[in-house]
């Protein structure tokens, strides 16, 4: 039984695009409806590290949004967005954390070429 719901979860999922934001990752998920009708699912999954636990755990929110509500949301998010950028100017995008940018590097040598970071820069 449990299998079959697993299975029907994963079917109605149609398209997906998840996008990473520092501790954040949110899905953005197209499903199927039992109807046969397309909705979004935009879920915000953020890592949290409780004290006494070795594995983390991952606080989720879920909002669905129905085709009908597709132009008015995009229309008030657009209208936030400038908003926000009105007061405060371009905002830059976040990057990537990863644990090498997190250590604070040491200045190369003035002869030594920087070294270069992450598994490409491994192979000179």
């Amino acid at each position: 039984m449990e299998n079959q719901k697993d299975e029907r979860r994963e079917a109605e999922i149609v398209y997906s695009r998840s996008v990473k934001a520092g501790k954040r990752i949110y899905y953005l998920d197209v499903r199927k409806a039992r109807n046969e009708d397309l909705y979004l699912c935009i879920t915000e999954s953020k890592r949290r590290q409780n004290d006494g636990e070795e594995a983390p755990s991952f606080e989720k929110h879920k909002l669905f949004l129905y085709k009908e509500d597709f132009a008015h949301f995009t229309e008030g998010l657009q209208d936030v967005i400038g908003y926000v950028k009105s007061r405060l100017g371009d905002i830059e995008a976040r990057t990537e954390w990863t644990p090498e940018e997190k250590e604070e590097p040491a200045a190369p040598a003035a002869e030594e070429e920087p070294k270069k970071k992450g598994l490409f820069g491994m192979f000179k």
